[in-house]
């Protein structure tokens, strides 16, 4: 089990967010994880990656066997985590080529150096698959970014730091169809024994093109559903309001077919 997580509880400035949540993840899955605003599906993205401003009040969090609440952030990225931001932060005076450069360094092991050469040429090559436009690489990073921009950035991060886990937070939001396929089009390119992901979004739009193996239904703070991916296609018929008559059990049981 890459990703396990038991009876998770967290709040934030005091206020429970998460209240209970059981879910867990085998290497090479793609998971999507759907639900309402404020069903708490960003908050369990900020605590994956040990945001300081969440705090967790119980419950468990392991990684391949591992105590991941016993790691910092920058630990947790070493470890082979990756969040995709749902709003990116800008950084001016820092261009997007050093900030991948001193990524990559902090990666390295003892003694070992950068290949320059080699890691600039991945970088173009990533970003032409990501129909970036070369002159991306000395723009100040998200500064003046569109928000289409702004998530091909993070996938061009994503496809450099080649994590064994990526937490996309709403990747999908905002983008036009055109910039959705080319995003998608990253997630796919990392696919793999090596690769998994948790997709975080409201929309079926990019699980057309991102499949899962398994999707979520998170509400008030707790996963009320899974299913295979035709639990995608229901919610879009049903609507969020199907999920929160059956937590209040007003939806009979032949009516739900895709418990866990």
């Amino acid at each position: 089990m890459l990703l396990e997580i038991k009876n998770l509880t967290a709040s934030v400035e005091g206020k429970p967010i998460l209240k209970g949540v059981d879910f867990s993840l085998d290497a090479g899955q793609t998971h999507a994880i759907m639900g309402p605003n404020g069903s708490g599906k960003s908050t369990l993205a900020n605590i994956l990656m040990g945001n300081p401003e969440y705090e967790v009040t119980g419950g468990s969090l392991l990684w391949n066997g591992t105590d991941l609440l016993g790691l910092e952030p920058h630990e947790r990225a070493l470890a082979g985590l990756f969040l995709s931001y749902q709003y990116p932060v800008e950084i001016p005076g820092l261009t997007v080529g050093k900030f991948l450069k001193r990524a990559a360094e902090t990666r390295l092991e003892g003694e070992e150096n950068l290949n320059v050469g080699s890691y600039l040429k991945e970088i173009r090559e990533n970003m032409e698959f990501l129909e970036m436009d070369r002159n991306f690489i000395n723009r100040y990073l998200n500064t003046g970014f569109s928000g289409g921009e702004k998530k091909r950035m993070e996938i061009l991060q994503m496809l450099m730091f080649k994590p064994r886990l990526a937490i996309l937070d709403e990747t999908d939001s905002g983008l036009d169809i055109d910039a959705l396929r080319v995003v998608s089009r990253g997630v796919n390119r990392l696919k793999g024994p090596g690769f998994s992901s948790i997709i975080i979004t409201h929309y079926q739009r990019i699980l057309d093109y991102v499949k899962p193996d398994r999707v979520h239904v998170l509400y008030d703070g707790r996963i009320v559903e899974s299913g295979g991916p035709e639990l995608v296609n229901e919610l879009e018929k049903k609507g969020y309001e199907w999920i929160k008559k059956q937590v209040r059990g007003e939806v009979s049981h032949e009516q739900s077919v895709h418990s866990a």
